[in-house]
């Protein structure tokens, strides 16, 4: 889908996604100090907010400016005063990432469910880890391609699903670390099995 049909996706009065974060940010993140973190793909914010909520300095970007927009009203429902916690800016994942306010690189990089082809998704990976700080992490969460058979829910397109060696394969040449990289099981509510997702967080080593 390109940004128009997200655009058209996201203008309905009901929110596509949960409002809540996605559960392996809040195991993963949650226990991390706050600082500047980045939500690539962000759609309507639902993880940038939760980190916000949480002490974060957020830049939530999308390529839907639909989503953006509802990024923003959502953060200041939810923040308040506290709404400029969340930068919402319109930018595509496959282009350089927004840079970090501070000049110094985000000490978490985000993707939540960027479900691309492998050559769009190499090159989002690729401007994420450039747009960490040294020492910063980088967590992606993806649906899994064996979700298709064992999981449930989720994209059904093959070419757009990503398994934890799929995604260390596309970080072979960046230069992170390897922290945790597994396949991970979601209750999906009302579901017979639970979703199949990959869960690999990457730390950038020191320049």
């Amino acid at each position: 889908m390109d940004a128009a049909a997200w655009d058209q996706r996201y203008s309905g009065k009901d929110l596509v996604w949960s409002g809540s974060a996605n559960v392996f940010v809040e195991e993963i993140a949650g226990p991390m100090a706050p600082g500047r973190a980045l939500d690539v793909a962000a759609g309507e914010g639902r993880n940038a907010v939760w980190l916000a909520e949480r002490g974060w300095q957020v830049t939530a970007s999308d390529f839907s400016p639909v989503a953006i927009e509802r990024t923003r009203e959502i953060a200041s429902t939810r923040l308040g005063d506290h709404a400029d916690a969340v930068r919402a800016v319109v930018a595509d994942a496959t282009e350089p990432a927004p840079a970090d306010p501070s000049g110094t690189g985000y000490d978490l990089v985000l993707f939540s469910y960027l479900q691309v082809p492998r050559e769009s998704w190499s090159r989002a990976l690729a401007h994420g880890v450039a747009a960490a700080a040294p020492g910063g992490f980088v967590l992606v969460v993806a649906h899994a391609l064996r979700n298709l058979d064992e999981g449930t829910g989720g994209p059904q397109e093959p070419s757009v699903l990503h398994d934890p060696e799929d995604i260390l394969a596309s970080a072979a040449d960046l230069p992170v670390e390897v922290v945790s990289a597994r396949l991970r099981h979601r209750d999906v509510e009302g579901a017979e099995r639970p979703a199949l997702d990959s869960v690999v967080l990457f730390r950038r080593r020191p320049a």
